[in-house]
């Protein structure tokens, strides 16, 4: 079943995240690629979540706060992520959540999507994140960050389904898939 295209009002603010304020800054003037990822409330979105963290360790890299993208539009955060010639979004799994959403909030072309699920293919029918030992779950992220780095330096994948685990370009049209999902 596809859903159709549907929006979300959110409430207006006055408030920002100082320190979201000075970071957007600072990875403006240094240029850094924002990371980004799932933060669902799964194991899935958790392994996702630690993946990014570590990929945002990766030299040129850099964490970014969804929550300032979605919900505060005219911080410096947000206007980094926007601008940003490439933004990477490691979603848990096949449903794409943040993807969805960054593909419409970036340049067309930007966008660096990975699902980390088809990465390590494991905990199908584990919801609670306390569901994987912390060890466990904290290789199965590594594994999924060193596959993500490796598909970051490889040309862009264009394979056409961002759910295939590849770095794609969803504007792009299809071609055959050299990702290593």
């Amino acid at each position: 079943m596809k859903t159709k295209d549907f929006s979300l009002n959110v409430t207006g603010t006055n408030a920002v995240c100082p320190v979201g304020e000075t970071t957007g800054r600072h990875n403006i003037a240094t240029g850094a690629i924002p990371v980004l990822s799932c933060e669902g409330a799964c194991i899935r979105g958790e392994i996702a979540r630690l993946a990014a963290n570590r990929v945002a360790k990766t030299p040129g890299f850099a964490r970014g706060c969804h929550g300032e993208l979605f919900a505060a539009p005219d911080s410096q955060m947000a206007r980094w992520v926007k601008q940003a010639p490439q933004v990477v979004v490691i979603d848990g799994c096949h449903l794409r959540c943040h993807g969805r959403i960054v593909e419409n909030l970036v340049g067309p072309g930007s966008l660096r999507s990975f699902d980390a699920l088809s990465r390590y293919r494991r905990y199908g029918e584990i919801f609670e994140i306390d569901g994987v030992p912390e060890p466990e779950r904290r290789a199965v992220a590594e594994d999924v960050a060193t596959w993500v780095n490796e598909q970051l330096r490889a040309p862009a994948c264009t394979a056409g389904a961002p759910s295939a685990g590849c770095a794609t370009n969803p504007t792009s049209p299809a071609k055959e898939s050299r990702c290593g999902g």
